[in-house]
């Protein structure tokens, strides 16, 4: 299994039994209130672990603690089409219980590294909802670029009368040349 390890993480596929850590985060409201999807069911994130584990590209990156080994969050790293643009896409959800401790940008730092040395990859990007501050303030830990802010280009959520519930995002990105001259 490839893992990667920070100074107080470890970042490795996910494994089924991660459903409860997982379920821990994901049934709470604040967690997903960004995401594009609602609140996890225990069944739901049984199932969920699985399929993680399962996959073969591995996009998801279970982050645990050095210590105890407790999943505390994951890191959603792929490939953006067309291949040869080797973009790669980065976001992330963690257990609210362990915000403020610099977890988030421990794990995305590395998976950051990860992309350029291993992967080859020429830009890393990614969206994040205006009103979530606490994450796009993460990705400026990570020396990525606010490039956009786009207006009402996204909605994962409808009003209980079926309208969409449209937000504005911003999109940041670093490109390898970026990422190199910080070194």
């Amino acid at each position: 299994m490839e893992k990667m390890l920070t100074e107080r993480l470890i970042l490795r596929q996910f494994l089924p039994s991660d459903w409860e850590d997982l379920f821990e985060y994901l049934s709470i409201p604040e967690v997903v209130l960004y995401e594009p999807y609602g609140l996890y069911t225990k069944d739901e994130c049984i199932d969920e672990a699985k399929e993680r584990h399962e996959e073969q590209n591995n996009r998801f990156w279970a982050v645990c603690l050095q210590d105890s080994k407790k999943m505390i969050g994951h890191v959603y790293f792929a490939q953006s089409e067309p291949s040869e643009f080797r973009t790669w896409e980065i976001g992330y959800v963690f257990n609210p219980i362990f915000y403020g401790q610099g977890y988030a940008t421990e794990a995305c730092k590395r998976i950051v590294e990860y992309g350029f040395q291993e992967k080859n990859a020429h830009r890393i990007v990614a969206g994040v909802n205006v009103k979530n501050q606490a994450s796009w303030k993460v990705l400026e830990r990570l020396n990525m670029r606010r490039e956009a802010h786009m207006l009402e280009n996204v909605f994962f959520k409808k009003s209980p009368d079926g309208e969409p519930i449209w937000n504005d995002s911003y999109r940041y990105a670093i490109l390898y040349k970026e990422y190199i001259a910080m070194k």
